[in-house]
């Protein structure tokens, strides 16, 4: 599955760092890859899609923090919770009186502030 943001975001970085393909080629060559300034236009061009490897190392170099955001997928990703897991959560909410013992047990005090706010 392709992700259309990945050029984009790629040659965006890269001129936001002021490199050219060039100083990116000599980078990556620093790192032990041995990367042809044609490859790394292929990238931006969508031609081509960089190694999962290649890309954790290109957000390196740009300075890239927050990968999933910059490459256009969404900050918060709920994921399916089993009968199991629902039946949990919501005992927890009719017993507020025990959360703190809970929070306790599974140490999750620092989590459970957080989520209050």
């Amino acid at each position: 599955m392709r992700n259309e943001y990945i050029p984009k975001v790629l040659k965006e970085y890269r001129k936001k760092n002021h490199f050219t393909v060039k100083d990116v080629s000599l980078l990556l060559k620093d790192r032990s890859f041995d990367v042809a300034a044609k490859t790394i236009y292929g990238w931006e061009s969508g031609q081509a899609n960089p190694s999962a490897d290649m890309l954790l190392t290109l957000c390196e170099l740009y300075h890239i923090t927050d990968i999933l955001s910059a490459f256009g997928y969404p900050e918060h990703v709920d994921f399916p919770l089993t009968a199991s897991e629902r039946a949990v959560i919501k005992a927890y909410r009719q017993h507020p009186d025990m959360q703190h013992a809970v929070d306790k047990l599974l140490d999750l005090s620092s989590v459970s502030k957080g989520a209050q706010t």
